[in-house]
């Protein structure tokens, strides 16, 4: 388990798809794994960034089920809070995203996840995903690793 405590105040992290989404829908073991992080991120403590593609994917989950309300719900809470970043996509961090992906053997949107990390000078990359073992241009904290 990973001590969210020890990160910085004041610090960024970027946060991949999944802790978002167990935190959203209440996931029974993973939810309380996260729990700490978004405390402080919610509190101002450290802030959270996170990529267009992971705020796709989180959106993509109401959506899907036709609850349009939810999904601008969980679009508000990332895209307009003051302790919340989306991290947009430019021409530099596509050629960021091309070396991870290239250099890890990574799919697209986990290259983008990393660059988004670098980009926006994250201090970690939080997620639940072991394909970012290797990574080691950026601090990669999660319960799942």
């Amino acid at each position: 388990m990973t001590d969210f405590s020890l990160i910085p105040s004041g610090s960024r992290v970027t946060v991949d798809t999944a802790p978002i989404i167990y935190l959203l829908e209440g996931h029974a073991q993973f939810h309380k794994e996260y729990l700490p992080l978004f405390e402080r991120i919610d509190a101002g403590d450290i802030y959270g960034v996170i990529s267009v593609i992971a705020l796709a994917e989180v959106l993509a989950g109401p959506l899907k089920h036709g609850n349009e309300i939810l999904a601008d719900c969980y679009f508000r809470a990332l895209a307009s809070s003051a302790n919340w970043r989306v991290q947009g996509m430019d021409s530099e961090l596509s050629f960021i995203a091309a070396r991870i992906r290239v250099r890890y053997n990574l799919k697209l949107p986990d290259a983008i996840q990393v660059a988004t990390a670098i980009q926006s000078r994250s201090i970690a990359l939080v997620t639940h995903d072991r394909d970012f073992s290797s990574v080691d241009e950026i601090q990669v904290l999660g319960a799942g690793l």
